[in-house]
């Protein structure tokens, strides 16, 4: 089995180029309760209202919603939306904090995907754009569209 497949990819947060101008991206580990993977194996997870904020040196997942099999553990009482904490190393913290700080980048949540049996979540640096990049960007991606179907045409 390929480690690229189209299966590994477990969420989409496809507001985000919407909403923001992506610029890097960085890719973090997350920390999971077992009932958690097996829900997200399940595909139970909702993504698109999920952000990133970084709080005493750490970065946390808030918002993302994971929502429990029916036949989880009597004796753990899941919570579909707590905070869960992002695994970065050191040196990308310190980075991600600086950009956040003095630059003022907000971090989103791009995808959740699997790798070597790890979740990972892809976390990009992020500008909001103006009502009128929003107006720009679907314009552009509607003229992509017609200009497809007037080549498919001829």
């Amino acid at each position: 089995m390929s480690s690229k497949s189209s299966s590994s990819t477990i969420a989409l947060n496809k507001r985000a180029r919407f909403e923001y101008k992506l610029e890097e991206r960085f890719e973090a580990g997350i920390s999971l309760m077992g009932w958690e993977v097996k829900a997200l194996r399940a595909g139970r997870v909702q993504f698109g209202e999920s952000y990133v904020l970084l709080k005493d040196g750490d970065a946390f997942l808030f918002g993302c919603l994971i929502t429990p099999l029916p036949s989880a553990s009597t004796h753990v009482q899941p919570d579909p939306m707590r905070n869960r904490r992002l695994l970065l190393h050191r040196r990308e913290l310190d980075q991600l904090i600086g950009m956040v700080e003095r630059k003022g980048y907000t971090l989103i949540p791009t995808a959740m995907y699997w790798k070597k049996g790890k979740v990972k979540v892809e976390i990009a640096l992020a500008k909001g754009k103006k009502t009128h990049d929003k107006r720009r960007t679907e314009k552009e991606r509607d003229w992509q569209r017609q200009k497809g179907r007037l080549l498919r045409q001829s």
